[in-house]
């Protein structure tokens, strides 16, 4: 396979196999598209990439990281409806990423009690976390199915559904957040249901109108989370119920140790800066406790998806450290079908083509990771 050859995914023709990854943009202010949020996902569609991905989207309004995350309702429709017109006149394919923050989830900010497999402290928000009924898990999977309905409505030609970074889906998946006795916990096909649910009911609300991808965790990167061979299973059953087009797998908990995912160097200064007091003295004390510094590689999850290259049969999206043509061609080479970009983007929204033209064009992405901070006030390179 050629990285620049046209694709197929579910039922969309791409023109590359080159995806944006979702990298939450922070301009959604009263949790509605904005035209700095159409402008961002149109410089990369313009810049080359098959697909973007907008980042991100609630199923319910408890489920958002604040309250100015967009959550998917009739309110949100027109814009999302610019948003995907943008992202189409320039060529490319937009998918929506659909799901629930659950513990990630600022209760303070939503004036919404958030959820998580079982209760526990949120020192964000200094509150407690509310510990999800059955009842809520069952709302939480039909509204999955209710935003992927709306988001068709809106033009998108794929869902993602978000699986990982111990987000709602993936803090039942792991045993280290999930204490439950009843039938969302204790074994894995237990703690499955909710992921399982989620992708079957989107599958069954959208059927074969739009690609259906979900990005799922490989490993937690914490002690007593979701580890390789349990997040295996869950792979495999995910493609044993054929809910899912393509996978994209990811790494680490924006919980406990978000840095797991991004690798390089750990900006605790600019993520203090961020916040207002006591938060901010909290980071600068021991936030290098939460926020670690990982060095830096290209492909650097390439060993652990390599076993689910080994144990799968559908498309892979490889994500983390593509930077370069060479090693676009070594994921294509191990079998993945596709591969995901995502911070090297902020500061070169047209890297994907200058690579196409020029496959030698290095990336000016250093990996300082101090983007990450921004999101609080629009997603940017601060060295662009």
């Amino acid at each position: 396979m050629d990285v620049f050859d046209r694709a197929r995914l579910g039922p969309l023709t791409l023109r590359n196999r080159v995806l944006k990854s979702a990298t939450f943009e922070g301009m959604t202010r009263n949790a509605l598209v904005s035209d700095d949020l159409i402008a961002f996902h149109r410089a990369h569609a313009a810049g080359g990439v098959a697909m973007t991905t907008l980042a991100y989207c609630a199923v319910a309004p408890e489920g958002r990281t604040s309250r100015h995350q967009i959550w998917m309702r009739p309110e949100a429709l027109p814009g999302l409806r610019r948003l995907t017109d943008a992202v189409h006149a320039e060529g490319a394919a937009v998918s929506a990423q659909l799901g629930h923050a659950g513990p990630v989830a600022n209760g303070r900010s939503n004036r919404l009690p958030a959820l998580a497999p079982s209760a526990r402290f949120d020192p964000q928000a200094m509150r407690m976390i509310r510990r999800a009924t059955a009842a809520d898990v069952e709302r939480v999977v039909a509204a999955h199915a209710s935003a992927a309905e709306l988001a068709v409505e809106a033009g998108f030609d794929a869902v993602e559904i978000h699986l990982g970074h111990n987000y709602l889906a993936s803090a039942f998946l792991s045993p280290r957040l999930n204490r439950r006795t009843d039938e969302y916990g204790g074994s894995l096909a237990n703690r499955a249901k909710l992921a399982l649910g989620a992708a079957r009911a989107v599958r069954d609300a959208v059927g074969g109108r739009v690609a259906v991808l979900a990005k799922l965790n490989m490993d937690d990167g914490v002690p007593g989370g979701l580890g390789l061979e349990e997040s295996l299973q869950v792979a495999r059953w995910l493609e044993r119920d054929g809910s899912l087009d393509a996978l994209e797998l990811t790494a680490g908990s924006s919980l406990l140790n978000p840095m797991y995912l991004f690798r390089g160097d750990a900006p605790v200064a600019e993520f203090a800066a961020a916040f207002k007091q006591p938060v901010r003295l909290g980071i600068r004390l021991a936030g290098t406790r939460f926020i670690r510094a990982y060095p830096y590689e290209e492909a650097f999850l390439l060993e652990p998806a390599r076993r689910f290259r080994a144990a799968l049969r559908m498309p892979l999206v490889l994500l983390g450290g593509i930077t370069r043509r060479a090693t676009m061609d070594l994921a294509m080479a191990e079998g993945f079908e596709f591969v995901a970009m995502a911070r090297a983007l902020l500061r070169e929204p047209d890297l994907v083509n200058r690579i196409r033209q020029e496959p030698g064009t290095p990336s000016l992405c250093t990996h300082c990771n101090k983007c990450m901070p921004t999101i609080y006030t629009g997603t940017r390179c601060v060295l662009a």
